[in-house]
């Protein structure tokens, strides 16, 4: 305790970071109110359809990744979600269009040029998505509606509103980045999410003490426990690293190496995907639902749509595991890590130069992807299990998946920013001993 109060302290004293935090925590505060802000027409009193619709399910993501104001029909009703969508897109460009992959090698400039893409792409799909959540609002909470308002320009108005409003959700994700504590994407997504653990965290306390048989405050005590260790189990599954040595020729005279650098060390993540094979599963097990919605009952589609049953959960582990494979695959380019290498005269002791390289690199890869990809799958249906064990269906997200994973990356992240404004004044880190790790490994 004595440590954590000289560490705010040390924060407050530099004026720099002090409003890099101020900033921040401002920033933050607009994104949340606007969460509660309706679109103009709608009755915030009559969305109850809306809220139980996105209570469980890829609506339940959406609506955690908002911060619930895709359930509050606000303003900020599509979140950072299109956004994110865009990049995974251009992301994905990158990798398989060579136009991209040139851009991408461009360095600043280039980069400037896939961000100007991304945000076109983003409002590409807000004037798709915008449209598809106003149906569904009518759908959904139709009373909710200003009987007096025409729908067409309702729907203009709107889908404009709800454009503008992520667009803001960027800007301030930006802002965040630029003159705050750093990662503003990443920190308003975690907010969108962490918002919704004191209500979640309430109710089932409640839950547990008011009804009969649910265990009362030790079945609580038990279940806050085992959330500690999921999410020390979450930390290890994001900071685990395999180190690959590299050494560097200090020279090189005629044909030959004179003497040899410093070693360094190449940092292959053991999730190297982080969330996104979740991501993919979860929108393909979506699937089941829509078909539901389209040809009506189809009774072989119903263990699908119990997120506990043992067919939903395995069919979601083992899409989890292909996935973790593929994004890996895409993502990490060995070849091109290994003419990097051999052009900057490095190398891998024991290892020649070149292709043996690259197949060194992807038979590590393969090696720590499998436990990884194992491990991401066990972290994804723990919720399903804490469903099981009778935790309220809100509070069981906080035990795995998307969310948990996200929490615990951006917060070992921005804690990883402050260290190093700390360490580069001086002053004592977070941490009596070593260096605080990030998603990318140790700093």
């Amino acid at each position: 305790m004595r440590k954590l109060v000289e560490t705010v302290k040390n924060i407050w004293k530099i004026e720099d970071l002090r409003q890099r935090i101020l900033i921040t925590l401002l920033f933050i505060a607009i994104y949340r109110f606007g969460s509660f802000v309706v679109l103009p027409g709608i009755d915030a009193n009559q969305l109850e359809a809306l809220r139980q619709q996105t209570s469980e399910g890829l609506m339940a993501l959406l609506n955690a990744f908002s911060g619930g104001a895709f359930s509050n029909a606000s303003v900020f009703a599509l979140g950072i979600m299109p956004y994110i969508t865009a990049s995974i897109v251009l992301q994905l460009f990158t990798i398989a269009v060579p136009h991209f992959q040139k851009m991408q090698r461009e360095g600043e400039s280039g980069r400037r040029k896939i961000n100007q893409y991304t945000r076109y792409l983003t409002v590409f799909i807000l004037l798709f998505q915008a449209p598809a959540y106003l149906i569904n609002l009518k759908m959904q909470a139709g009373p909710a509606l200003n009987v007096s308002i025409d729908w067409t320009w309702f729907m203009l108005a709107s889908t404009i509103i709800l454009a503008a409003g992520s667009m803001f959700i960027l800007w301030l994700g930006e802002r965040i980045t630029d003159k705050g504590i750093g990662n503003g994407i990443s920190l308003i997504i975690m907010i969108g999410i962490i918002a919704r653990f004191p209500n979640a965290f309430i109710q089932e306390l409640v839950s547990r003490l008011s009804s009969p048989g649910a265990g009362g405050l030790v079945a609580f005590l038990f279940e806050i426990v085992f959330l500690f260790l999921v999410i020390c189990f979450a930390i290890m599954l994001v900071q685990g690293v395999r180190k690959v040595p590299v050494q560097y020729a200090k020279r090189i005279v005629g044909n030959k190496t004179a003497g040899t650098g410093a070693r360094q060390y190449i940092p292959l993540k053991v999730n190297a995907a982080n969330v996104m094979p979740i991501i993919f599963a979860q929108a393909i097990m979506f699937i089941p639902i829509t078909i539901m919605q389209v040809a009506g009952n189809a009774s072989w589609l119903q263990p699908f749509l119990d997120h506990t049953s043992f067919a939903y959960n395995a069919v979601f582990a083992a899409l989890i595991i292909i996935f973790t494979y593929f994004y890996t695959a895409i993502t990490l380019n060995s070849t091109q890590m290994a003419e990097d290498m051999k052009r900057n005269n490095g190398f891998i002791p024991g290892i020649k130069p070149g292709k043996p390289t690259a197949d060194f690199l992807d038979k590590i890869m393969d090696r720590i992807t499998l436990p990884g990809s194992l491990f991401l799958a066990l972290v994804a249906i723990l919720p399903a299990f804490a469903g099981i064990f009778g935790v309220q269906q809100e509070f069981a997200q906080f035990f795995g998946g998307t969310s948990l994973l996200i929490l615990v990356g951006v917060v070992l992240d921005t804690l990883q920013q402050i260290e190093s404004h700390l360490m580069m004044r001086h002053y004592d880190g977070l941490l009596n001993s070593g260096r605080i790790k990030g998603r990318s490994g140790s700093y």
